[in-house]
């Protein structure tokens, strides 16, 4: 290949605009991932963490024990932190109300509140690459049709229209046009990878919710202690 067509050069020698432009899509592709490196991470501990909660909770441990084994309220994650407020409003509310309806409303109400920053959580920053998924390959367009624009400025004002005249104008152009897909392609298919394991991993948490809900509304029922988890009624 020609050194004045190799890529290295061609972006030097690049208009100051298409460099602008790919500058912004290397950026674009380096912080996206940074997020899908992290966002992988974070899905993947959730799961481990899921896994290993709900073994403890179904095992037939007490609910009493179990909610003073969790960590504090602001280092407990998962279903693991939608068991502790549901548990915490629980006992806060069984001294003071007769109504087992208001006192499950208040958990539940808790536990939703547990869940939408659990969703939070899992969805941080996803939205980013949402955002570089769609908008680079525009970006990247740009930075084409201003390429080609150059191409025929070149040829307006040369004598000769030669392919020598036009090549790097249009060698600059594709390669703006190639770094938008390479910034897009991983963006978008880690995007859907991600919001899918989120999607199930959260439907994990609210169907642990609904079960917790419905070990403390029989344990209402006999106004007594808690039963422990695993415990089944006939």
């Amino acid at each position: 290949m020609n050194d004045a067509m190799s890529i290295p050069h061609l972006i030097i020698n690049a208009s100051g605009v298409v460099q602008f432009v790919m500058l912004i899509l290397i950026l674009a592709s380096i912080a996206s991932w940074v997020v899908i490196f992290q966002r992988s991470f974070l899905v993947r501990r959730a799961h481990r963490a899921h896994r290993a909660f709900e073994e403890r909770f179904w095992s037939g441990i007490d609910l009493n024990d179990l909610y003073r084994e969790t960590p504090t309220e602001g280092d407990t994650q998962g279903a693991e932190h939608v068991f502790r407020s549901g548990f915490r409003e629980f006992n806060r509310l069984l001294p003071k109300t007769r109504s087992p309806q208001a006192i499950l409303d208040g958990v539940q109400r808790s536990m939703r509140v547990a869940w939408s920053q659990e969703e939070d959580r899992l969805n941080l920053h996803l939205g980013f690459l949402a955002t570089v998924a769609s908008a680079s390959p525009y970006i990247g367009l740009f930075g084409t049709v201003w390429g080609i624009m150059g191409s025929f400025q070149s040829l307006s004002m040369a004598q000769q229209a030669t392919l020598a005249t036009v090549a790097p104008w249009i060698a600059e152009a594709l390669i703006a046009t190639a770094m938008g897909l390479f910034a897009a392609i991983p963006a978008v298919i880690f995007y859907n990878r991600l919001s899918g394991q989120t999607g199930r991993l959260l439907g994990k948490y609210e169907d642990f919710a609904e079960e917790f809900h419905s070990i403390l509304h029989r344990s209402l029922q006999g106004r007594g202690e808690p039963e422990r988890a695993g415990e089944t009624t006939s």
